[in-house]
């Protein structure tokens, strides 16, 4: 393989050059990666074809929230060890490592993913090469694909040059990418010969060290870890939601008996928090994905499966608007309703799929005055939702409000003082869709607190809002 100059990133102890290492597609995926691998030393080229957005990144402005990414990326476009650029030929020619960090978002009228942009980047790559190289393919695909990118390398790279793929699913939580790059929980890869796989450790040399277990396996397994990894996290969160329906109906605390279950080391407590759902740009397509590929191949039971996590989980947004619709005594038109988040989840400005955008936007075709605050995703938000009012802040948003909905669990208004927020509002409802509030400092304050799968001796009586009237209706249930 060809190297460069620069001393060997990885250890420090030789002089053995370092593989260089190109990033096509410099979105949520590539834009980590690519700091990523300048911060483990590894001189990075991210490129792409939007050359505004290259500028930004140059500039060390990133096109979306990330804690940490504009730092890191600003440090090393500064220390030379990342840089960005359009020419993907020049990236190749100069490069020994290539990552496809390109999308894979739902193919239009369709479960199936759309996989052509990870077609063009590969053909494109295995084109432009000069030297031997190593393709690593890091975009969430549906198994199978990775053998028919094989195909496209071996049929479109030059006659003479050793080039190999192998796959290497990311495993990135927004809001903490950073840090799962830098620190990953896991390393995999499949489909790696012994000099391919000597050439990604040496990538990878510097969380292996810290002790990040590596699984090396085949290229199917490797394409399905990432996607069996979100329906599975899918799969709890909707369990724990149909819970919930349950504890409603029973009495029964949701996040009590959630607790309980999270003492079992075989389930654990994460994603088991009772709420709106999931959303992004990752699990709902992934699951779609998965149920699509499943069914082309006859696993009907995963099919089956997946559908049922999806509905549920669609099921939720439904039940927050049936909430709010009977808040109000059967109608929201010309009721004032605060919406605090828009974003699909804390620490991210991500819409995609966003859960609390689409009950806002529901709400607001029902006829509700929607004033909407977010401390991230504001921007966004306005871009998938322009007709919505936006407040400048969360007390602007909860203002002469007849209900408040906590649709992201964001720490402004998990930490916010309920006596405050009380006091500007024109009735003291809050639905609390992900169970995130301290409830009980709420209904201290006097407001009527309304959650999912949380009994209504914790939470408060639900309260209804007369119409034509400013009295409050305590309604037993």
């Amino acid at each position: 393989m060809t190297n460069s100059n620069s001393e060997h990133a990885a250890t420090g102890l030789d002089t053995r050059p370092a593989p260089r290492i190109s990033v096509i597609g410099t979105g949520y995926l590539g834009a980590t990666h690519a700091a990523a691998m300048a911060e483990m030393g590894f001189d990075t080229i991210g490129v792409d074809v939007d050359p505004s957005k290259l500028a930004a990144l140059a500039a060390g402005e990133v096109p979306f929230y990330e804690p940490g990414l504009p730092e890191l990326i600003t440090k090393h476009v500064a220390s030379g060890k990342l840089r960005f650029t359009a020419d993907l030929a020049e990236a190749v020619a100069s490069s020994d490592v290539h990552f496809i960090c390109v999308g894979t978002p739902q193919r239009a009228g369709s479960h199936a993913a759309n996989l052509s942009y990870v077609e063009s980047a590969t053909r494109s790559v295995a084109e432009h090469l000069t030297h031997p190289g190593l393709i690593v393919g890091k975009s969430t695909v549906p198994v199978g694909t990775a053998a028919r990118l094989r195909a496209l390398v071996a049929e479109f790279s030059p006659a003479g040059i050793d080039v190999e793929l192998i796959w290497n699913p990311e495993f990135l939580r927004e809001g903490k990418a950073v840090e799962d790059t830098l620190h990953p929980d896991r390393l995999v890869w499949g489909g790696a010969s012994a000099a391919a796989d000597a050439v990604i450790r040496e990538v990878y040399a510097a969380p292996i060290a810290e002790g990040t277990p590596v699984i090396a396996t085949d290229l199917p397994t490797a394409e399905l870890v990432k996607v069996s990894a979100n329906a599975f996290l899918a799969t709890k969160i909707s369990f724990i939601n149909a819970i919930s329906e349950l504890c409603d109906i029973a009495g029964a605390d949701v996040t009590t008996l959630a607790d309980a279950l999270g003492h079992d080391v075989r389930i654990g407590r994460k994603f088991l928090n009772a709420g709106l759902g999931f959303g992004g740009g990752c699990l709902p397509k992934d699951i779609r994905a998965l149920m699509h590929r499943s069914s082309e191949l006859g696993a009907n039971r995963v099919v089956g499966l997946m559908q049922q996590v999806d509905e549920i989980n669609m099921g939720q947004r439904q039940r927050v608007i049936d909430m709010a619709i009977e808040a109000a005594q059967g109608s929201v038109l010309n009721r004032r309703i605060a919406v605090i988040g828009a974003a699909f989840k804390p620490l991210t400005d991500d819409v995609r799929d966003s859960p609390a955008l689409n009950v806002a936007a529901a709400l607001h075709l029902r006829g509700a005055q929607v004033s909407l605050w977010d401390p991230e995703a504001m921007e966004t938000a306005k871009r998938s939702f322009p007709t919505l009012t936006y407040a400048e802040s969360m007390e602007a948003a909860v203002e002469g409000a007849d209900m408040v909905l906590v649709l992201t669990e964001w720490d402004d208004i998990v930490q916010a003082d309920p006596s405050s927020l009380r006091a500007l509002v024109g009735r003291a409802i809050v639905i609390d869709a992900r169970n995130c509030i301290p409830v009980t400092d709420w209904v201290k304050a006097g407001w009527s607190v309304r959650s999912l799968g949380r009994t209504a001796s914790v939470a408060g009586a639900p309260v209804s809002i007369a119409a034509g009237t400013n009295d409050l209706m305590a309604t037993s249930r």
